[in-house]
């Protein structure tokens, strides 16, 4: 039978026909789509930037104490400076401090003591300073005054990652010094400080 569109009923019964028509439609639509999907998982993990003085022993006796030094005397220190990171270094300073135990020695930057730092391609000879380097030998630190804040060290191969430098540090004492300075003390702390190297896009 015909649906009257004249009347109310008939109105009604139409638009209930309609919605049920466009409900059709989208259940069709909704069941009858097409999916694909894909995932991947990545592992992120930070370098690391280390640098690292060896122990203790013949090839690092920076830690031995200096008595008894006279106007004209050298000292002579060996250390190994190694990079035990994963990771390259742009470059490794020196900050040298006496804090409280500043005194002439290491405040008079003309009189006081002059430090040197020499790099050799292989470890140091003799069992006593003075030291010879028997392969190619470089120059770290040129002589200056002892305390230095930040310093630049040049000719390190310990940048790249697993290397070694072998280092001999020199601690001179002018022959300009005067009887002002007889029985002047100071303990010298040294700081190496290694920067990552510059940044990349992997």
């Amino acid at each position: 039978m015909a649906i009257s569109l004249k009347t109310t009923s008939g109105k009604i019964l139409a638009s209930v026909a309609l919605v049920g028509t466009a409900a059709a439609v989208a259940g069709m639509g909704t069941y009858g789509a097409f999916t694909s999907s894909t995932s991947a998982s990545q592992a992120v993990t930070a370098g690391t930037v280390t640098i690292a003085l060896g122990a203790p022993g013949p090839a690092n006796t920076l830690n031995v104490p200096i008595a008894g030094l006279l106007p004209g005397d050298k000292v002579e220190k060996l250390v190994t400076l190694a990079n035990t990171g994963n990771s390259d270094l742009n470059n490794v300073t020196l900050t040298t401090s006496a804090g409280a135990t500043g005194s002439l020695l290491t405040t008079d930057v003309t009189n006081g003591l002059q430090l040197t730092i020499e790099n050799c391609s292989v470890a140091w000879t003799g069992t006593a300073a003075p030291y010879t380097c028997t392969g190619t030998k470089s120059t770290v630190l040129a002589s200056a005054p002892v305390i230095t804040a930040n310093k630049a060290l040049a000719n390190l191969t310990a940048l790249t990652s697993a290397k070694t430098d072998n280092l001999k540090i020199t601690t001179a004492f002018p022959t300009t010094a005067n009887n002002d300075f007889q029985g002047a003390t100071s303990t010298i702390a040294f700081s190496f400080t290694g920067t990552q190297r510059t940044e990349t896009t992997k």
